[in-house]
């Protein structure tokens, strides 16, 4: 499942292609057909994320509700000067086009339209994210600290913090050397406070560069290029947890786990991470 980095560069996308615009709307699959009528002709206003939910706001307080789940997909394309609309493939739910960019929606578990106030309760539902300026650290702390659930089922839960999925999960608790099945209610305000402040570093990042980055070397080389203005190229894919089940552990050389937690499978370093 795309994790709340994805959202967030998705909606800087379609901003950038359709803000001040209006696209036509249409649903080529035809599953969206009354959404996309009710849509088509409107000046796309902008388009906004919080954690893994896509909001677009249309001029006469219409809203386009997107969540891509485990498979859906939502890209954006340009189209040369002086070429014809590609033409839809596969099951396109929804599409945006005007005379310069298309974007096709396939295989979400929501594509609806809704009021400012559905909208508002969407939101109201969902934790803090820490892409968000404005998102507040202490209402998962809330939740965390008297959480019976291990810490890493509660960084899965999107009402504690959203945003965060499966990578993000299993990287930031090796980050900090954190035991993923310590209860919430055992973490310490010290630890969790680290936890917060390294997603706020490492999801944008990801908004960055179209990948999740936690390696040390990929992110100082990554945060350095975004500092000079340059294209971020953060090379191999590289992780220290995820995904490297049996390998050996980066830090120590113990053999990294693997479990079921919460729906997903979860990576860890049992020598290394020990802390609460």
């Amino acid at each position: 499942m795309p994790e709340g980095h994805t959202i967030h560069r998705l909606a800087r996308d379609l901003s950038s292609a359709f803000a001040g615009r209006a696209p036509r709307v249409t649903s080529p699959q035809g599953r969206f057909a009354d959404g996309a009528a009710l849509l088509d002709g409107a000046v796309l206003e902008s388009a906004d994320a919080w954690g893994k939910h896509l909001f677009v706001d249309f001029a006469g307080e219409r809203r386009l509700h997107v969540h891509l789940g485990l498979i859906g997909r939502f890209t954006v394309t340009s189209v040369p000067e002086g070429e014809p609309e590609p033409p839809a493939r596969g099951q396109v739910r929804l599409r945006l086009a005007d005379a310069g960019s298309v974007a096709d929606l396939r295989g979400p578990i929501v594509c609806a339209t809704r009021t400012p106030d559905e909208v508002a309760e969407v939101i109201a539902r969902q934790g803090p994210d820490p892409l968000r300026a404005e998102a507040d650290p202490d209402r998962a702390w809330a939740m965390v600290r008297r959480g019976r659930r291990s810490v890493a089922e509660l960084l899965m839960d999107q009402k504690v913090l959203a945003g965060v999925g499966n990578v993000y999960r299993s990287e930031v608790l090796f980050r900090h050397r954190v035991g993923p099945m310590h209860p919430g209610q055992r973490i310490k305000r010290q630890t969790w406070e680290a936890i917060w402040e390294d997603l706020v570093r490492l999801m944008p990042l990801g908004v960055a560069s179209g990948r999740i980055l936690t390696v040390k070397e990929q992110v100082d080389r990554v945060e350095a290029q975004l500092a000079r203005g340059v294209q971020p190229c953060p090379g191999p894919r590289r992780y220290y947890a995820y995904k490297r089940t049996g390998q050996e552990c980066l830090r120590c050389g113990s053999t990294i786990r693997t479990a079921v937690v919460a729906g997903r499978n979860l990576f860890w370093c049992a020598n290394c991470q020990r802390r609460t």
